[in-house]
């Protein structure tokens, strides 16, 4: 690839952006995780709004946990029991196209109802990537065949 570069200096610190958004820090590129817990019945429109994007790669897990919400008063057999953890989508992307912040803006658009329980982002700098078949790293690790 053949671009040129805008650098962006913070604070002093060696971090810039090129004009496609990708990030690079003391002269090595970084890509971006995210990892999103959100409620369940929300995933296919993260799911959708990812794939507007351009997103295309992501691990979606099953887990239990609770936020500001405590959990909520289940009845077991007529009894009120009060369950501490709920059922939640965990999602993990790692970005290297994309920049990170549409990722961020995407996934508040498609998850916010302004109540507890929207979920969370968690943001990552990802060092390096190895596709363990064919010893790529890098950039080119997370692209298709047809990339």
């Amino acid at each position: 690839m053949n671009y040129n570069t805008t650098f962006l200096v913070v604070k002093s610190s060696p971090v810039y952006s090129d004009v496609c958004g990708k990030v690079y820090k003391n002269g090595i590129e970084l890509y971006g995780k995210a990892e999103i817990l959100m409620k369940q019945e929300r995933f296919e429109a993260l799911k959708k709004a990812m794939n507007d994007i351009g997103v295309t790669g992501m691990t979606v897990t099953q887990v239990l946990g609770c936020g500001a919400q405590k959990g909520a008063p289940e009845y077991y057999r007529g009894v009120q029991m009060e369950m501490q953890l709920l059922p939640k989508v965990q999602v993990e992307m790692v970005i290297s196209k994309v920049p990170v912040m549409d990722v961020i803006n995407a996934a508040r658009k498609v998850l916010y109802t302004g109540h507890i329980g929207d979920g969370k982002i968690f943001v990552y700098d990802v060092e390096n990537v190895v596709k363990v078949r064919t010893g790529e790293v890098g950039y080119d690790a997370l692209q298709g065949e047809d990339d």
